[in-house]
């Protein structure tokens, strides 16, 4: 009976990790399309949509500590407990920087349009298939999806790189529209670090299906091994 209690704890900490993840994507897609669209009505979405987020962030904290302290998991639910704690920071971080990027836009609104030479919607696009590409790692317990999702953001990276470079030679070049290039340039920044979650989201759920740390290089466990330490 304990073991049926633990099972279905399992799967809705699962069910509430997807819920969340879907809140931190959509306010990510919100806020990069309130910067193309120049859209305050978008900007108020995200700010009111962050106190959601952080309800569901305590809420599976809590499910996860009650799920541990139910009874001594085995190593494979343990995984799979501890990485969801991660990838549920993780995703809570995704909302504040959609935040943040709401807040940039709030401020370019009050100043005139003015054409930037970085393509936000590009790096916004990337980005979000990241997040997506990482839940969808999760949700299909597959290291390989996960995998794919580090070798994408080099590609990020580059990206906020190379906005660094044209926006603050634009800076230098037009002292007039540097407040707007320091908006577009903070918004860069916020995409890349949402980049950066996804990452980590993506290394937890190889850590939870390989047993592997990979930020550490630290080798998976072999088949027998993991017969060993999940008690098969």
């Amino acid at each position: 009976m304990a073991r049926t209690r633990f099972v279905q704890g399992l799967d809705e900490l699962r069910a509430r990790l997807l819920r969340m993840g879907g809140l931190a994507e959509q306010a990510v897609d919100r806020a990069c399309q309130a910067y193309l669209d120049r859209d305050l009505s978008r900007c108020q979405m995200v700010l009111e949509g962050e106190a959601q987020i952080n309800l569901a962030e305590r809420e599976i904290d809590e499910l996860a500590f009650d799920l541990l302290a139910m009874q001594q998991p085995m190593a494979v639910d343990l995984r799979f407990i501890l990485a969801v704690t991660k990838i549920n920071s993780d995703l809570e971080r995704v909302g504040d920087q959609a935040v943040n990027i709401a807040e940039r836009v709030m401020d370019m609104v009050e100043l005139p349009a003015v054409p930037l030479p970085v393509d936000i919607a590009r790096m916004s696009a990337a980005v979000s298939a990241m997040v997506r590409r990482a839940l969808e790692s999760f949700i299909e317990g597959k290291a390989e999806l996960a995998q794919a999702v580090l070798e994408m953001d080099n590609v990020v990276d580059r990206m906020r790189d190379e906005a660094f470079i044209t926006l603050v030679k634009t800076m230098n070049e037009r002292p007039d529209v540097t407040r707007q290039a320091l908006d577009s340039l903070l918004v860069a920044r916020n995409l890349e670090r949402v980049a950066d979650h996804a990452t980590n989201i993506a290394e937890d759920v190889i850590f939870w299906v390989r047993g592997a740390d990979v930020r550490h290089n630290v080798q998976p466990e072999t088949p027998a091994q993991q017969e060993v330490t999940e008690g098969h």
